[in-house]
């Protein structure tokens, strides 16, 4: 009787046929990606295609520190790894281990690899980057001598700025050798004594940009005393050197623009300043005026002539209130000076005497006011109005 197997059995058995298959053990596979899934647990599930089939792949989570790309539809890649069976499943899948860019994504490994050394060692650390002057007089550019991309700096530059002193190496960028040739130009140009230099090329391929992706260019680059501004290719191509470069342009023409100045609007800036700056100095002086004639208002009105004619009127102001308070105290002194006249008046002995009353006193002038005073034959002295009588005491008559 024939034997019967589990479904769990016969996916065993295929399995250790796979694994020991040496062929399949380590294996290269090149092809398309295609239905690529990143999933949460960090593993990459993926098929490779080509016209002849397809076959399910997987790079677990642990195994993607080697891959130095996002893995995307479409790529053409060389998937290294094994080819074994999901038991549960019961179908066979590759297993990465190690996925690389095939073709231009070789160079571009090489490219990541590059990038990544330099900058571990500190050749893109913005300390190093050197300003590009503001206004250059010699203008060195690093790239061939036909082609759109120095007709273009050429045509810019001079347009920009008409006297401007361009001095052109050129030099080999693309092929065999070019990356040298590249090189050279940079370390000629940075002992002319030049303000700046744009090393470059127009668009292409990244085979055709590769020049400028090799270390001795970087290096080169590196070592300019000279600002060194990069434009190689179109705005969405990035080359190692446009890290390195104390400046990317996005194209060479936009390179021109940054490193020569627009004289027409540097012109233009000058008359702008120059009008900004007279009507400052307009309202300047015009501050400055107000500003003396108010200091000449304070200095007449403060000054020591004027604080005498001040304080004269002051005084003669001074003077009047004080004769005019002496005329009225004098007057009311002379009021009160009159009503005590009177009162004086009524009380002086003169005046009574001249009433008719008379003042006696004895031969040592006291004044006689009683008859006990005075005896029988005493001489006495009476006093009037207009004269002195002198009487002796004849009888003594004592009234009440």
């Amino acid at each position: 009787m024939q034997k019967v197997y589990s479904v769990g059995q016969i996916n065993q058995y295929i399995k250790n046929m796979f694994t020991q298959d040496f062929l399949l053990s380590r294996v290269s596979v090149r092809g398309e990606v295609s239905n690529c899934k990143y999933h949460s647990s960090g593993h990459i599930y993926f098929s490779l295609k080509d016209a002849a089939g397809t076959i399910a792949c997987v790079m677990f989570a642990g195994a993607r520190k080697g891959l130095a790309f996002r893995l995307s539809d479409g790529q053409q890649v060389v998937v290294d790894g094994s080819v074994s069976v999901y038991e549960r499943d019961g179908r066979y899948q590759l297993y990465a281990n190690r996925i690389r860019q095939d073709g231009a994504g070789v160079l571009y490994e090489r490219f990541l690899a590059l990038k990544q050394e330099l900058e571990e060692m500190g050749m893109f650390a913005p300390e190093y980057k050197k300003p590009i002057p503001k206004y250059v007089r010699r203008l060195g550019v690093v790239t061939a001598s036909t082609g759109a991309a120095v007709r273009d700096i050429i045509t810019i530059s001079r347009r920009r700025s008409p006297g401007i002193q361009i001095i052109l190496y050129p030099a080999q960028v693309q092929g065999e050798g070019a990356a040298e040739s590249v090189a050279e130009g940079l370390r000629v140009l940075d002992a002319q004594n030049v303000d700046v230099i744009i090393v470059g090329r127009g668009g292409g391929s990244i085979e055709d940009l590769w020049a400028f992706n090799e270390e001795i260019v970087a290096r080169a680059i590196f070592a300019c005393e000279t600002p060194v501004i990069s434009a190689v290719g179109h705005e969405t191509d990035t080359t190692i050197a446009d890290f390195v470069a104390d400046l990317r342009a996005p194209t060479p023409s936009a390179a021109a623009e940054l490193a020569v100045a627009d004289a027409g609007l540097m012109c233009q800036q000058l008359l702008d300043a120059q009008a900004d700056f007279g009507r400052l100095l307009r309202q300047r002086i015009g501050e400055q005026r107000e500003r003396i004639e108010r200091c000449r208002m304070r200095l007449r009105y403060a000054s020591p002539q004027q604080r005498i004619r001040d304080q004269r009127q002051r005084a003669a102001d001074l003077d009047g209130m004080l004769r005019r308070s002496i005329r009225d105290s004098l007057r009311d002194r002379q009021g009160e000076m009159a009503l005590y006249i009177e009162r004086l008046r009524g009380l002086s002995p003169l005046e009574k005497l001249a009433q008719g009353y008379a003042c006696v006193t004895d031969g040592a002038g006291k004044r006689i006011s009683s008859v006990a005073q005075v005896q029988a034959g005493d001489r006495l002295q009476a006093y009037v109005a207009d004269g002195r009588i002198t009487a002796e005491v004849l009888q003594i008559e004592k009234m009440g």
